[in-house]
Parts: C-alpha cells; structure tokens; sequence
C-alpha cells in the first residue's frame, strides 16, 4: 500500500491544489492527512471542503491544534500572534464544518503506522517534536514500527534501534529512503502550506508499507498569489512573508 501524507494545510489553496496534482500523477493506494487543514492562510472554507470530500473517498484524516481551537469562538488556546488569524477563521467556517473539524481523531493507525498531528506520547497536548528525545518518546509509546507526525512545519525523519540508540535522517526532496526493520521510524512529511525551513515550496511525502520505502517531495507553487490573497483577506503580513520565505 501506497500512502501519500498531507499535514499543516493551513488554509492555503494554492499550495494544496499544487501538492495534490503531484501526488496524483505520481499514484497511491491511500491518502492520509495530518490535522491543521486551517488558521494562517486565506481560504480556509475551499480547504475545509477539499479535505471533507477527500474523507469522503476514503482518506484518513486526524486532528491538529488550530482545527482544536476552532472548539470555541475564544482564542485563547493560541498564542496572540495567532489570534487574529484564528477568529477571521472561525468565521468563515460554518458551525457544521467547525463541529466537523473539532469531531476528527487525534491518532489513527494504517496498516503498520500510527499517524498524529504532533507527537504520539501526548497527542491531546500538541507537544513539538523538537529532536532526537521527543522523537523516541513517540516511538517508545506505539506499538506500530512506524510513526508519522506533522506539526513542526519542516521534514524530518528520525529512527530508534532495538538496543535504544536514536538517529536521525536528513530527507532529500524526491530521493526514496528504505526504512531497515531493525530501527522504529518516525518521519516527519512537512507543511503543504506554510514550510518553515527556509524553501517555500510545499512538503508532502509518500510511504510504501510493503517496501517500507519513504519519500519526501517539495512542491513548488505559486505561493505569491497565496500571501496576496492573505493581505486581501486582511490577516497579518507576517503570514504572507512566511509563504514568501518558507520561514
């Protein structure tokens, strides 16, 4: 089975249409997105609808934290940087798809991996997987060898030997990684709609559970019609300069 890992949407279009005509023309057996389909970007509602209908067809689809805060119209789950964001958010939303949003899982398990939005040894506490000790944390508490999370808005992989030695990988966009049985692996596919790491293009990756081979993409998009659009909508041009700058 073919998995192709969507996470951090953040409510940007352009970025999502990009990521999904790649991973189409590429092929998979089974779709699976990683929470935060909202809050930053300017098209919350088409993104919303996108990830329902793609539930709708079979994806699995799991609960992030700015999909969380939507569970009242307070904002005081997030920062006041985000605020703002958060409550032009909620809304554009209808009630249905805020209830909808606030109603999806914090884990899932395919096959032979278990997915979250930000860590499997909290999932409810949306702790970030800042490196090597969080990463074994999450692996220690799944029972499944494999763990992918989002969140933290860069690619990541990181492994965990039977003997407790950690390790981690650095992804080279498109360049296909076998995962040994001798190690847990947690990977980290990035953000389809706000990357942090200094390259905009979008970040998604596939996994083959029979081959257990993972790959990560970025997807370049045309990220500046996506920040005017978040100026247009009168969000905070610190968003915009995210997209523009991947950071």
């Amino acid at each position: 089975m073919k998995i192709a890992l969507m996470s951090d949407l953040h409510a940007n279009r352009q970025a999502v249409e990009a990521v999904w005509q790649h991973a189409q023309e590429r092929g998979f057996d089974q779709l699976v997105m990683l929470g935060d389909y909202v809050d930053y970007g300017a098209d919350p509602v088409w993104v919303v609808e996108f990830a329902q209908a793609r539930e709708a067809e079979g994806a699995v689809l799991v609960r992030g934290n700015h999909d969380d805060a939507l569970s009242a119209e307070t904002t005081s789950k997030m920062s006041a940087h985000v605020g703002p964001s958060l409550a032009w958010t909620f809304a554009q939303l209808s009630p249905a798809q805020r209830d909808w949003l606030t109603a999806l899982p914090l884990t899932a398990e395919v096959g032979p991996c278990l997915m979250a939005h930000a860590n499997a040894h909290d999932p409810a506490h949306w702790e970030y997987l800042q490196g090597r000790s969080e990463a074994s944390r999450s692996l220690l508490a799944s029972q499944q060898p494999f763990v992918f999370c989002g969140h933290v808005h860069q690619q990541c992989l990181y492994h965990l030997s039977n003997l407790g030695k950690s390790g981690e990988f650095m992804p080279v966009d498109g360049v296909p990684i076998s995962l040994s049985p001798a190690r847990r692996w947690l990977a980290i596919p990035g953000s389809v709609g706000q990357p942090r790491d200094g390259n905009p293009a979008a970040c998604y990756a596939t996994f083959d559970t029979g081959s257990a081979t993972l790959t990560f993409f970025r997807v370049p998009y045309d990220h500046d019609t996506a920040a005017q659009r978040i100026i247009d909508a009168g969000l905070p041009a610190t968003f915009a300069q995210r997209l523009i700058h991947g950071r």
